[in-house]
């Protein structure tokens, strides 16, 4: 039960607290730190579904935790760069319009654990696609992206490549999240 791959799995859960206090008022370590950390975790989320393929070790405690590990720290990272401001500057690393990309990405993890909730009391399962795998691609380039930016505010290009892969990935989020619920309706009364 806690091969590898779990453990990997298990350790970005366990990692988001301190995500989460390295952004709570960072300062320019802090944000290096947490961008560390942050793509220490990254890292580990290709590697416990290759691992665990590999070695012939999925497990329902893998198939369950990884996504909720996803969601959890995209959720926390999310929530912190709308709140916290770059280190020169004083402003959010997430603010003004760029805000309503990080709720859709918010909102569609919600509605589709949900979903997925209600479908495996039907015994649906939805695998995930191709492009939901390139949306988490976007969303964990853009959050780097953001987490780094914000210890980088005078590299202002570093800003805007996450913000603009937050824009992806928000558009892949609609897209996605629409293919999910067009899979549920088909097995709702």
């Amino acid at each position: 039960m806690l091969s590898l791959p779990n453990i990997l799995t298990l350790s970005r859960i366990f990692a988001v607290p301190i995500l989460v206090a390295l952004l709570w008022q960072p300062g320019w370590a802090g944000y290096v730190l947490a961008f560390l950390l942050y793509s220490i975790a990254g890292i580990t989320d290709y590697f416990d579904g290759y691992l665990a393929r590999a070695q012939g070790t999925v497990s329902k405690l893998g198939i369950f935790l990884d996504p909720i590990a996803d969601k959890i720290m995209v959720a926390a990272v999310v929530v912190m760069l709308v709140s916290t401001e770059q280190v020169i500057g004083g402003h959010p690393v997430i603010a003004g319009w760029h805000v309503i990309a990080a709720l859709i990405i918010l909102l569609r993890e919600i509605a589709v654990s949900g979903l997925r909730e209600f479908l495996a009391q039907l015994s649906v399962s939805i695998p995930v696609s191709r492009l939901a795998k390139w949306k988490t691609t976007f969303q964990m380039v853009s959050l780097g992206a953001l987490i780094l930016a914000g210890a980088l505010p005078n590299w202002a290009w570093v800003h805007e490549v996450g913000l603009g892969f937050l824009w992806l990935a928000a558009a892949l989020t609609l897209l996605t999240g629409w293919d999910y619920l067009r899979v549920g309706l088909r097995h709702m009364d």
